[in-house]
């Protein structure tokens, strides 16, 4: 298997020392954002230092790619003028549900064939809940394949602000239930769509604990990766969503113990009853932790 994105880190599009600070960031995949952190009087400008950057850096650790302005916006002139240096993908916010992406893929059919690139290349990562409409129409990503799909992520601003809302946080300070609806949603469709599931933001970049622990949350529901918003965010990203030591152990006990018993599809080991799905899920954390390798 291949080892997933953990670790997406948004940068300015119109800073030259946040791209250099995000290239030496150990992130997997950097978002170099032409939308909500760009002042809208300098959008033209961070839209040309992104093409010089794209095509700066042709060997791409980390993976490179954009997030454009909306689709009802200037997304199909980002989209046009960025593709020319071949980003590895492009993230779409705002989106309403997979037709607005197959709509975005009809565009990257001409524009790779206008550039010369390999058809279906360029990646698509929707921003999938910005919206109530996007939020309510999660589930057609289970029945609707949209082929350049690399993952969803979810979030957690423009949605309140979208219903008119106060805020996205409880009594106690957790997320309301409206959003972890959202979250919830987002997550089952990207595994419903085969893509990655990459959970939201956390906002305080100085609270490293607090990272710490929305990290393993995150993986234990299912989510493979998490967006970050500062460099000193991705080392506890990446180290968060690869397996443990301990769950390593774990799953080789448990790969040796249904090896030893052939045949056998239920096995007691140290007070618990293990069956098929613990064996595929010890499976799965040793090819995990190979696909990550040394790094």
């Amino acid at each position: 298997m291949s080892a997933p994105l953990r670790s997406w880190l948004f940068v300015p599009g119109d800073s030259e020392r946040k791209l250099q600070k995000g290239a030496e960031s150990g992130a997997d995949a950097l978002i170099l954002d032409l939308e909500d952190s760009v002042a809208p009087d300098r959008k033209p400008l961070a839209r040309e230092m992104v093409v010089d950057y794209l095509r700066a850096h042709p060997v791409r650790r980390p993976k490179l790619y954009v997030r454009i302005n909306p689709l009802d916006s200037t997304g199909l002139a980002d989209a046009a003028a960025v593709v020319r240096a071949a980003p590895d993908g492009l993230v779409i916010p705002k989106v309403n549900g997979p037709d607005e992406l197959l709509r975005v893929g009809h565009w990257l059919d001409a524009l790779e064939a206008r550039d010369g690139l390999e058809p279906g290349s360029t990646l698509l990562l929707p921003v999938a809940t910005e919206t109530p409409a996007a939020v309510l129409r999660l589930a057609e990503y289970a029945t609707v394949p949209v082929p350049r799909l690399i993952g969803l992520t979810w979030g957690q601003e423009d949605l309140p602000a979208a219903i008119g809302a106060q805020g996205n946080l409880d009594a106690s300070g957790a997320f309301a239930l409206t959003y972890r609806m959202a979250r919830s949603a987002c997550l089952l469709a990207a595994h419903a769509a085969g893509a990655q599931p990459i959970d939201t933001l956390e906002q305080d970049f100085r609270n490293e604990p607090a990272l710490v622990a929305a990290c393993a949350a995150a993986r234990r529901e299912g989510f493979t990766g998490k967006i970050a918003i500062h460099p000193a965010q991705v080392g506890p990203i990446n180290a968060g969503f690869r397996p443990t030591p301990e769950e390593i152990a774990f799953a080789r006990k448990v790969i040796d113990l249904f090896a030893a018993h052939p045949g056998i599809g239920t096995i007691g080991f140290e007070g618990r009853m293990l069956d098929m799905p613990h064996l595929k899920q010890a499976q799965r954390v040793l090819a995990l932790d190979a696909a990550f390798g040394e790094g």
